[in-house]
């Protein structure tokens, strides 16, 4: 009976480093997947920056350029409203449609405009079944 007691203890102890070897390398596994999307993250944030940097530049160069024909005022103004104009497009390129619902530019392929299903005239009825025209009211089987 002492034998059982002590191979039960073996066994506990058994099953509690197991579950601390387990512990330990889920830890180091994510540990390891945490630094390489960090360092994921801290590139594109640099990208991110740099493409900030090299618009401002296209649109200084655009400013610059205009006002060379232009009033500075006016060659500023033209490059807002230019740079508005994108940042409203790329914002309406970017916003999710609602489910049901067919986007303004959906094309069917082949170029075409995608069909749109037809609306119908009334609401459906749950459960209502109209009768048919040809059906016999007397006959076995029929609903009513």
């Amino acid at each position: 009976m002492q034998r059982l007691e002590h191979l039960e203890h073996l066994d506990k102890h058994l099953v509690d480093e197991l579950a601390q070897v387990a512990r330990e390398t889920v830890r180091d596994e994510l540990r390891e997947q945490a630094r390489g999307q960090r360092r994921r993250a801290a590139l594109y944030a640099g990208s991110g920056a740099a493409a900030l940097y090299a618009g401002a530049a296209v649109a200084l160069a655009v400013g610059l350029a205009l006002a060379l024909a232009l009033p500075g005022w006016a060659a500023a103004l033209i490059t807002a409203v230019i740079l508005g104009a994108l940042a409203h497009a790329l914002r309406a390129a970017a916003r999710p449609t609602a489910p049901g619902t067919v986007p303004a530019q959906a094309t069917a392929p082949g170029g075409r405009s995608a069909p749109v299903p037809p609306v119908p005239s009334a609401p459906p009825t749950a459960g209502v079944v109209p009768p048919r025209p040809d059906s016999d009211p007397d006959a076995p089987g029929h609903r009513d």
